[in-house]
């Protein structure tokens, strides 16, 4: 659909694009996230067997991932949105990158800003430490499972959601950026200086976004 628009042309979209555009975002989101989620993926299951021993029932780890899913697909939903608001206003090119050195500049500036906030950090500080959020918030049962994968998915959307919206300043089609991303996501989680990481990583984008929007000057 978006090789066939005509500059300055808003081609309309149905529900079935939408659709479409929905279910390409859920794929993506998954596929950019579970890798950064096998820690605590591992943890769960490690744990879960170990009460297992001990008579506890068997909690599948697929209820805890899908837990964390559904926040992602929530998120998702918000990105198809926010997506096509753009393509009404005519602001994103056939890559499905916005075309506004404002808006770009804008989404650059306040993911970098954001890498330092407390929310950044506490959300950060979880997702970095699986086991310890598996201590503090078990609940038995397959419920239990579910719910525990929607609070790790909730700090793990607190913590990279920003840094999803730069897809549309790359380009959401764009693979080489969504993979950048992701191992991105995967280094802050991940590496023993991946705080640190994130933080240097910030003041790059601002810089990067207070450059774009100079150039509007």
């Amino acid at each position: 659909m978006a090789d066939m628009e005509m500059p300055g042309m808003i081609m309309p979209w149905d529900g079935f694009s939408v659709l479409l555009l929905f279910v390409m975002w859920t794929v993506m989101m998954a596929a950019m996230m579970l890798p950064s989620a096998a820690p605590i993926l591992l943890a769960f299951l490690e744990l879960n067997h170990r009460r297992h021993r001990a008579a506890q029932p068997l909690v599948p780890t697929g209820i805890f991932a899908g837990g964390y899913l559904t926040v992602w697909t929530a998120f998702s939903t918000l990105a198809t949105l926010a997506q096509w608001g753009l393509h009404k206003a005519a602001l994103l090119s056939p890559a499905m990158a916005a075309t506004s050195p404002a808006l770009n500049g804008g989404l650059l500036v306040a993911a970098g800003v954001f890498q330092w906030t407390p929310l950044k950090r506490a959300c950060l500080r979880s997702c970095r430490s699986p086991l310890s959020f598996l201590m503090s918030e078990w609940r038995n049962g397959a419920s239990g499972a579910f719910v525990m994968g929607l609070r790790h998915g909730s700090y793990c959307l607190g913590c990279c959601w920003m840094l999803m919206a730069l897809l549309f300043v790359a380009g959401v089609m764009n693979l080489f950026w969504v993979i950048v991303i992701a191992l991105f996501v995967m280094t802050e989680k991940i590496l023993v200086r991946g705080e640190l990481f994130g933080h240097l990583a910030g003041v790059a984008l601002v810089i990067a976004g207070v450059v774009i929007m100079t150039r509007l000057w």
